[in-house]
This record gives structure tokens, sequence and C-alpha cells, in this order.
């Protein structure tokens, strides 16, 4: 795992998102990221989770 901060566009990028999608999903408390001067960031190993979490989820 690693602790590499995001930011929007990057983890817009990683998903293969819109960042407007991105960006509803973190300001939706979906998407976990955390503002830093009013921009969102994002733990890798935070997103990674995430990803697994939503497969699990899918698979039921």
């Amino acid at each position: 795992m690693s602790n590499d901060i995001l930011t929007l566009k990057e983890v817009a990028e990683y998903l293969k998102l819109a960042e407007k999608t991105a960006y509803r999903l973190a300001a939706e408390g979906k998407l976990p990221g955390f503002k830093v001067g009013g921009s969102w960031r994002f733990k890798e190993s935070d997103i990674e989770k995430w990803i697994s979490a939503q497969i699990t989820n899918n698979k039921k």
C-alpha cells in the first residue's frame, strides 16, 4: 500500500472518470477524500480500499 496523496484530477484519471463526477462523489461522501485549503486530496491507499469495497458490494 502507498501513502501517496492524489489530487482530484489524478483520482479522476485513475478511476477513468470525469473530474466533475469524481468531485461530486467526493462531495457526497461516496469517495474517501479530504479537503486542504478548499482543494480535494485523496490517499491512494484509501482509494484502493474503496475500489475493493465497490467490487465486493457489486458481487452481492
